[in-house]
């Protein structure tokens, strides 16, 4: 057979498995994509009701790579706007700019003097080898910084011991100033950008599935309300819902790696001992639209202590004016659990709805319109201390059976939006590569 007949399959319509069809089409090879849910986008879609556009938790684009920002562009087709984030943190009764490292001025004289103080120490002493993500934050920033913000939030959002977790992954996601842009932070505003999402872009109207939605347009063979049931890795044949058997040669998964596991066959015992050893946490989402805007210019807020629910709350009115009525706000917060941390579903949206106003957030005479409630299976793939081997194995066998596993959920790496299509991207190169060989 020729390697230019080889047929290629693409589990999971979200922003990975469509930029990989995108790609492959863009190099005239034929693919096609199965999505277990009526539409495509994965956790990028939103939901119209009663007025208010609302997406399944906060989505938002930050660019890094010059070519996805254009491809992005052209397919949005001028639906897009840029922001320059306005993000704040919860804390001492105020909220303070973030980052909270660059920001100590905002802080009560004696809580940023503590921070300060630990900083420099911290920096005096130097790299002293952290064996673990609570060691590298006290390393990074000081005994303050930890106390006051970095040890809350991260143990809030992770639901694990910090000690448990390796470091590797801060790189592109904790700010991490240099010593002179801290003290300036400390005796006023600090003007400098930091963090990969000190500017994002959003779409004008209709929300963030309007990104997925617009690479559809230009795919074909997107079989949606699809679930693969099974994939036989000998015979290079897979089971889909409504589809029959369906034979393949190269295979790209972007579904989460633990649903992976269930479908796949055969699978070696060590393969299942390392799927079994992944790790993550969930995130119940509660979308609110309310009679009046709130929180006017803000973008979100963390909330580091556990006081409070939720770790961030968010304002979609603030993304987009047609995110809501005219008048009315469209507000989401995020509560992260897991296993090892259970929520109590019965009550959550009763205690984020009190926490909202307690926390300002929310007036008590600002009625809410409508809920929505998406409850996230996989929120963030954890990176414990058994994270590095149990991926390795798991790449290595994948790679040796043809499966080219990408994206968020399939290479199992905290990721962007813009990571997730170059992750697709990548793996439309490596099955052209494949191909040409």
């Amino acid at each position: 057979m020729s390697v230019n007949n080889k047929k290629v399959v693409i589990l999971g319509a979200g922003l990975a498995g469509l930029s990989a069809a995108w790609h492959l089409q863009e190099k005239a090879l034929d693919c096609s994509v199965f999505e277990k849910d009526h539409a495509v986008g994965g956790l990028c879609k939103s939901r119209k009701l009663k007025g208010f556009s609302f997406d399944c938790d906060g989505h938002l684009l930050h660019f890094r790579d010059k070519y996805i920002f254009r491809l992005v562009k052209r397919l949005l087709n001028g639906n897009i706007v840029s922001h320059k984030r306005s993000a704040w943190i919860s804390n001492f009764g105020i909220f303070s700019p973030y980052p909270f490292q660059a920001n100590l001025y905002s802080l009560p004289d004696n809580i940023g003097q503590e921070c300060l103080l630990g900083f420099l120490k911290a920096v005096q002493s130097g790299e002293r080898g952290a064996l673990n993500f609570r060691e590298w934050i006290d390393q990074s920033f000081g005994a303050g910084i930890a106390r006051h913000f970095m040890l809350p939030y991260n143990d809030k959002f992770w639901t694990v011991p910090l000690e448990e977790m390796i470091y590797t992954w801060t790189g592109n996601f904790i700010p991490q100033p240099k010593p002179s842009e801290v003290i300036k932070g400390f005796f006023g505003k600090n003007k400098g950008r930091f963090g990969y999402n000190s500017e994002f872009w959003y779409p004008r109207s209709g929300g963030i599935e309007q990104l997925p939605l617009a690479f559809e347009r230009g795919l074909k063979n997107v079989f949606k309300e699809c679930k693969v049931d099974s994939v036989d890795l000998q015979r290079k044949e897979l089971v889909a819902r409504g589809k029959g058997k369906i034979k393949f040669d190269l295979l790209i998964s972007t579904i989460p790696l633990p649903e992976l596991a269930k479908i796949l066959n055969p699978l070696p015992r060590r393969l299942s001992v390392a799927f079994n050893k992944l790790r993550w946490n969930s995130i119940f989402n509660l979308n609110i639209g309310v009679k009046r805007k709130c929180q006017p210019g803000r973008h979100w807020i963390y909330f580091p202590h556990k006081s409070t629910s939720f770790f961030r709350a968010g304002f979609f009115h603030n993304f987009s004016h047609s995110a809501a009525p005219a008048g009315k706000g469209a507000v989401y917060a995020e509560v992260a659990y897991s296993k090892r941390r259970p929520l109590d579903k019965k009550n959550i949206t009763k205690r984020v709805i009190k926490d909202l106003v307690s926390s300002g957030i929310l007036g008590r005479d600002n009625k809410i319109s409508v809920l929505d409630i998406n409850d996230i299976k996989y929120g963030y793939p954890v990176y414990d201390e058994n994270y590095p081997e149990a991926t390795a194995v798991i790449k290595e066998f994948l790679t040796g059976n043809d499966v080219i596993s990408c994206g968020r959920y399939g290479s199992w790496r905290y990721m962007s939006m813009e990571d997730a299509m170059l992750d697709g991207k990548h793996a439309a190169e490596a099955v052209s590569n494949e191909k040409s060989a």
